[in-house]
């Protein structure tokens, strides 16, 4: 049996529970290909279902323990090692990158198999690492304020969470699409909200953006904190909240409240899950080489230290991305 080593977890709970394993290497079914990865990124996601946060995750991982994948990580970039026989988009050599939160992750790992629609040709200016930190942070961001926050040009946006993984591409696409952007982040990441775009920046422990008198026409709170009823305030008249991802709370609020503050109103609040698109990722691909958009990467880590790395951004320190590099 050929074997690779993968970052496996069999049980839910802190990042203490991964472990780096030998496991079977995979081989490509008639349908799809197999990557040798380079390079893979961290997302909330992947704590949150480590963690079993919220507790619904359970019903797409598994009740009582993960049976349905053991190895997380959804952003990948390398190389296509095999195909298979009903494959055509993709041949042996190809760089590619892609996200596989639609095919049971598995990207803390040396191989991956992964269908055709996972994955894109990878953008000639980029590096591994840079194209494992694009997929899922930059369609969240995307379809957040593209497709639920339906952003015109001139509008005012607020980003809560602008340095983040989400953030530094939400700024950089807003700005893109011709909004005047407000980006909310701690002084220290201040810098780094400004050289992506931002026309203003708020440091949130020196000033509260809800109860400042000021109104955004659209807010996108990545891991927001804030009661729904917070941002309403925040919001003109005709405005729209999207959250991606929060506390349980913020998410209950988001998914329940937020429909039926919509129902009987003229603000629209609600919450925005990404999900993985060939389209939506070609789409970047182009935005990526021509240099409209590009990955901030906070810190690498090699696969040996996924559990560190998945601590750093659970701790909310990172700026930009985390990237896993596979030596």
């Amino acid at each position: 049996m050929t074997t690779m080593k993968a970052v496996v977890y069999t049980e839910y709970g802190s990042a203490d529970v991964l472990q780096l394993k030998e496991v079977a290497k995979p081989a490509p079914a008639d349908n799809e290909v197999l990557v040798k990865i380079h390079a893979a990124s961290v997302n909330a996601a992947d704590w949150r279902l480590m963690r079993a946060d919220p507790f619904l995750a359970r019903l797409f991982t598994g009740l009582f323990k993960p049976t349905r994948f053991q190895t997380l990580g959804a952003d990948i970039a390398g190389q296509i090692e095999a195909v298979g026989k009903n494959v055509h988009l993709f041949k042996p050599g190809d760089e590619v990158f892609g996200d596989m939160a639609d095919n049971n992750f598995g990207g803390f790992a040396e191989y991956k198999c992964a269908r055709e629609i996972d994955l894109v040709l990878k953008p000639t200016n980029l590096s591994f690492a840079e194209a494992a930190a694009v997929p899922l942070a930059a369609l969240t961001a995307l379809h957040g304020l593209r497709d639920k926050g339906q952003l015109q040009p001139g509008q005012k946006v607020l980003i809560s969470g602008a340095s983040g993984g989400v953030g530094t591409f939400a700024v950089q696409m807003a700005k893109l699409f011709g909004a005047e952007v407000t980006a909310v982040c701690s002084a220290g990441k201040a810098e780094l909200a400004r050289s992506l775009g931002a026309d203003h920046v708020i440091d949130y422990t020196q000033e509260d953006f809800t109860r400042s008198g000021r109104q955004y026409d659209l807010i996108f709170a990545v891991n927001g904190n804030r009661s729904i009823f917070d941002y309403k305030r925040a919001l003109s008249p005709r405005g729209i909240y999207v959250m991606a991802g929060g506390k349980p709370a913020q998410m209950f609020q988001a998914l329940l409240l937020g429909p039926w503050i919509s129902m009987f109103g003229k603000q629209k609040m609600g919450a925005v899950s990404s999900t993985p698109n060939q389209k939506d990722l070609l789409y970047m691909k182009v935005l990526l080489e021509s240099g409209k958009i590009k990955p901030v990467i906070d810190r690498l880590y090699p696969l040996s230290e996924v559990a560190e790395a998945i601590r750093y951004v659970e701790d909310g320190h990172a700026k930009g991305k985390v990237v896993i590099t596979m030596g």
